[in-house]
């Protein structure tokens, strides 16, 4: 392959290079042509730099003989993470291979049909194309031959089309004339699949697909391998010492760089053959080879050299019009046929461009040149010029306020197109002044990136937070960025020569009275309060004691582990102390690693209770019940395997096989999420298998798992778990031979008796027509609406944290981790560094909880604070206001159906209420309308969490969680007041405290997707399809129509002052019946998203 070596001791070597395959591939191509075949299949791709080889050929051909044969293109997966022999995703395959027209992108080879199928959902969903698939007749035997038969695979293929993935058929592999005629039986009646449309985002790629959104805000370039800005890359290089070069990338990667820049333009080194070597080694080490590369040089042939070597989609750094157009468009063609985006630099044929208006003439110029010769704009980059500044020459004073008004101007006028630049050479005049040179770069940033500027090349592990400078210090090098005063740069070289020695850092010194006991209760203590700052010493003077780092695990570690989870088990310890206990073992282990691995011939096992397996359930990418549940097992000293979200049913039952393990838990939060569970439960039974299986999560309960689940599963038994606390018991009870069964048989006969009562209470559901007859009256004709103030669709692109933060209801976070709402009061009090008074308003045998309580609620304010100081972008909305009327049982929202159910019991006042019922009917002689909103408090978040260095922080993620959990609800209730008094206005005067609010009493309702009255999660595809767009403003939907990021929330605002909160509740057949055929649903899709109402 082109990618990867034979050679396991030289990575850099190649027993095949591009060209041999460009060439080999050419020649068969035109003969190909000539002979006038009508299609051209580049298939089986195992390595994506070979098939870039092979269409790089095409293109060629094409230019020769003028003609265009269309071409498919089928990659193979070589294992079950997805990903072909050279180690590429299916998401940085298509990046990489996106560049040309293609008949279809398909999947050949692998596995067999069955194992195929998730990977082919993924293509079909990514690709803005047809689709192929020829998978094999399963996979080979012993004897290399092929079992499955034509019938089996037909099934298996059946799949695809049923859920109309594929547009092309066909089989590789084992298959014969027979199993194709079963696939063109098939073929007949199946529905085509219907292409994607093509990514709103520049696609980039390493091993994996990067794409550049907006809610990633700014991408680092890590700069450091670049010869010319780093003498000890340059070293390293000179002295062939590559693997050390390698380092370097790799810290750059640790530091938070999304793309790797390589430089090799030294006058004493061979360019194009340093390049080569070094992405030759790139490839070779998956952590680096993940992101995509950035190929650096002003030399053309080193630039065709490294894209002759990368198998991602890379930019070249960079092209410009110094040579005049042809030169130009000659290399960007190039580019293109290479598969790679372009940073063209502000520069042309009279030179650098060092003001505002050349900067615009050039690339405007260059722009409009490229976008009309065929480039994708989302791939074009524009390096304006980022030029010295505090120089003492007075033409250099606008260079950077220059800068920042050419990205306004590109943002505003070329569409699609990023700005990018290199921020060292800003601060070249204070070079030798290291603490300098980052706090102008950090100022320089946190106003490009206002103005829009997409990625720059920089240091990632150099960076300086903009609000940790000191203020003297940012207002004088913002006075020079922005050319505000004559004398700033004279000031700012004064201040330089000052403070030339800067240091950052403190020391924080601690001692406690614990400190004097023995070592294993020092470490016992440690685990139990959390607290983590002497594990290095105390572990240390433990292996002089203990001698073998197993038996410290196994003693002081696991004796603290269990008292936390007696502790727990009693009520007398709280969630937050056991995630941080949990955070502090895992530092115990980390740091006891070496040591382990030394002694590992002579390490004991750990002697776990249990062996679990937990997983969201696919579709569900909600995770903080799941880890609160994995941190409590694991501190009750079982074994955790943790699937993570969006997990399969295919992957638990693999694992189940591979794993053994004795109890599988399952989580999900959303409806959907209960038909996943109950597939789970079925191919369990299928398998054969019979361990327990626990769920829980908000949408599960004792009933549904009793009437739902557990019949699916009679092999086993599935219990229902209502929250972490019970989980420890119930895995207690199962792992206990003398009470497992009389336990089990207990809850067996428990779902029995649910069962027959559910049975007999059915009966009271009126008839739909009946339920019709008791909707909820409203007199419209001494009803006066209220037109909206901003109808339409808008977008609130930032809102900032500071403005929500009054509206956080403290009760449901305590609730999330398992304290009781009454400790909200805190949120109230005046003086929160001192609650002494507020802990004596509680119980004495309370106060434990409560300073628990006030413990994480310091640790939530101090994190929001921090988020406030970054001035995180996380909060995002759109809403929007239309004309509506409600009509059978639906609402017509700017003339788009939205059905909505009804209740079949009547309420406390007699009637059975619909959401219908608060808008104004059909032929009411009143324009009425309705809103509909979608926010997020979570874009974003995730790299923050990351930048933060806490992601692998147990404590410190789920308080993140949590914490934006409530802020997406508090910025959904400021939204709404926001709608109610300025944007729609119907409540315009309304003077309600954030006590009212939480009480609910505003004017109108704001029913939730997902929840009571709209209980239906895929409503989120129409308010994203055909209302809002919310993927706009970084909101995603997954198949079972839940929003990622998970802090997310949709629904519809209505404005009648009898309108008010309900829940549907149990619906009968007829209802189903009428609402799916609304819907255009099959029964089974509309049973999976209403399980919880039937």
């Amino acid at each position: 392959t082109a990618s990867m070596s034979p050679r396991l001791d030289d990575p850099m070597y190649r027993s095949v290079t591009f060209d041999d395959l460009r060439l080999a591939y050419k020649e068969q191509m035109t003969a190909l042509v000539y002979g006038g075949v009508d299609i051209l299949l580049i298939e089986t791709v195992f390595d994506t730099l070979n098939a870039k080889a092979a269409l790089f050929a095409a293109d060629e051909v094409k230019d020769k003989t003028g003609i265009n044969t269309p071409i498919m293109i089928s990659a193979t997966i070589t294992d079950k993470a997805g990903r072909t022999l050279s180690g590429q995703t299916l998401g940085g395959f298509l990046a990489s291979v996106r560049h040309v027209d293609y008949l279809s992108v398909g999947l050949n080879c692998s596995f067999g049909a069955k194992d195929m199928f998730p990977y082919l959902r993924d293509l079909s969903r990514m690709a803005p194309f047809y689709i192929s698939v020829h998978p094999n007749a399963g996979l080979p035997n012993q004897l290399g031959e092929y079992d499955e038969t034509p019938e089996k695979m037909a099934i298996q293929v059946k799949d695809f089309l049923d859920e109309g993935l594929v547009n092309i058929v066909g089989g590789c592999c084992g298959t014969t004339p027979e199993h194709i005629a079963k696939l063109v039986e098939l073929a007949k009646e199946a529905k085509p699949h219907q292409p994607v449309s093509k990514p709103k985002y520049m696609w980039l790629s390493g091993l994996e697909l990067f794409e550049v959104k907006p809610e990633l805000n700014f991408i680092n370039v890590g700069e450091r391998c670049n010869v010319a800005g780093s003498r000890r890359f340059l070293r390293l290089i000179n002295e062939k010492k590559y693997e050390e070069a390698l380092n370097i990338a790799h810290k750059q990667v640790e530091d938070g760089a999304q793309i790797l820049d390589i430089n090799m333009d030294d006058g004493l080194l061979d360019g194009v053959s340093e390049m080569t070597c070094f992405l030759n080694l790139i490839a070779s080490d998956p952590e680096v080879a993940r992101i995509p590369l950035m190929i650096d040089s002003s030399n053309w042939k080193v630039i065709e050299a490294g894209l002759k070597c990368t198998q991602g989609k890379s930019i070249v750094n960079s092209i410009s019009l110094k040579e005049g157009k042809e030169v130009f468009l000659d290399h960007a063609r190039l580019i293109r046929k290479y598969g790679a985006a372009v940073i063209v630099m502000a520069f042309d044929e009279k030179g650098q461009a060092d003001t505002l208006e050349r900067r615009i003439e050039i690339c405007n110029r260059a722009y409009h040149l490229l976008v009309n010769d065929g480039f994708n704009p989302q791939d074009i980059i524009f390096d304006p010029n980022i030029l010295a500044i505090a120089t003492g020459i007075e033409e250099h004073r606008t260079y950077a306020i220059d800068f920042l008004d050419t990205i306004t101007w590109i943002k505003k006028n070329l569409d699609g197109a990023k700005v990018s630049g290199g921020v060292s050479n800003l601060s070249f005049s204070f070079r030798g002044n290291e603490y300098i040179r980052q706090v102008m770069h950090s100022v320089f940033l946190y106003y490009a990136i206002q103005r829009g500027m997409d990625m720059a090349i920089v240091n990632p592990g150099q960076a300086i937070i903009y609000e940790e400078i000191p203020d003297e210090l940012r207002n004088l090098i913002e006075d020079v960025i922005l050319n505000r005063r004559d004398e700033a740069t004279d000031e700012l070289i004064t201040y330089a020569e000052q403070h030339k020695r800067r240091a950052i850092g403190k020391i924080n010194t601690v001692s406690d009275e614990w400190r004097s006991l023995t070592v294993d209760k020092r470490l016992m203590y440690a685990l139990v309060k959390g607290v983590p700052d002497y594990l290095e010493n105390d572990l240390q003077e433990a292996l002089t004691v203990y001698g073998n780092p197993v038996d410290i695990i196994d003693q002081p570690l696991m004796n603290g582990m269990n008292k936390v989870g007696e502790l727990f088990g009693e009520g007398k310890m709280f969630l937050p102390q056991v995630v941080k206990t949990a955070r502090t073992m895992k530092q115990a282990v980390a740091i006891l690693e070496p040591a382990l691995e030394k002694q590992k011939a002579s390490q004991k096992k750990e002697n776990k209770t249990a062996k679990l397996l937990i997983a969201t359930v696919k579709g569900d990418v909600h995770d903080i019940g799941k880890n609160i549940v994995s941190i409590v097992l694991s501190c009750n000293n079982n074994q955790v395997m943790d699937l993570g979200v969006m997990t399969p049913t295919e992957v638990i039952i693999n694992k189940v096989k591979e794993e053994n393990p004795n109890i599988v838990c399952l989580s999900g939060l959303i409806t959907p999420s209960l038909e996943e569970m109950c597939n789970v439960a079925m191919a369990m039974q299928k398998e054969g298998f019979s361990i327990p299986v626990l769920v829980g999560g908000a949408t599960t309960s004792k009933l549904h798992t009793a009437l739902k689940l557990a019949p699916h599963y009679p092999n086993g038994i599935v219990i229902h778990t209502k929250d972490a606390s019970q989980v420890p018991g119930v895995v207690a009870k199962l792992m206990n031979p003398e009470v497992a069964d009389s336990y089990i048989n207990s809850v067996k006969k428990e779902y029995v008796d649910l069962r027959n009562e559910s049975m007999e209470t059915s009966e009271d559901i009126l008839s739909l027509s009946k339920a019709i007859k008791l909707r909820f009256p409203i007199d419209w004709t001494s009803f006066e609406t209220v037109r909206p103030n901003k109808l339409g669709r808008h977008i609130l692109s930032s809102i900032p944290i500071k403005e929500v933060l009054s509206y956080i209801n403290w009760k449901f976070f305590f609730s999330t981790w398992k304290l009781s709402g009454r400790f909200a009061t805190i949120s109230e009090q005046a003086n929160v560094t001192n609650p002494e008074n507020w802990l004596h308003s509680f119980a004495k045998e309370d106060r434990e909880k409560a300073t628990e309580a006030f413990n994480i609620y310091w640790d939530a304010m101090e994190l929001l604070k921090k988020l406030v100081q970054d001035k995180v972008n996380f909060i995002r909305a759109v809403y929007a206001i239309y004309p509506s009327y409600s009509r059978d049982e639906s609402l017509y929202i700017n003339g788009m159906e939205v059905p909505m159910l009804r209740q079949q019991k009547q309420g406390k006042e007699g009637y059975c209420v619909s959401l219908c019922d608060f808008v104004a009917p059909y032929g009411s002689k009143r324009t009425d309308y309705v809103g509909a909103f979608a926010i997020t408090a979570g874009v974003g978040a995730e790299e923050w969490l990351v930048k933060q260095n806490l992601e692998s922080d147990d404590y410190h993620k789920l308080l993140f969680q949590s914490l934006l959990d409530r802020l997406v609800e508090a910025s959904t209730e400021w939204l709404h007041q926001k709608i109610r008094k300025e944007y729609w206005g119907y409540a315009a005067d309304e003077t309600l405290t954030i006590k009212d609010l939480f009480a609910l009493k505003y004017q109108g309702i704001r029913p939730a997707v997902g929840y009571a009255s709209i209980p239906d999660q895929s409503i989120n595809f129409i308010l994203n399809n055909d209302l809002l767009q919310s993927d706009e403003i970084g909101i995603q939907l997954t198949e079972n129509g839940l929003m990622y990021p998970n802090a997310s929330e949709s629904g519809f605002i209505l404005a009648h002052p009898k309108s008010h909160y309900f829940a549907v509740g149990q619906i009968d057949e007829e209802q189903l019946d009428s609402y799916r055929l609304k819907r255009k649903m099959d029964g089974k899709t509309a049973r999976k998203f209403l399980a919880r109402n039937l």
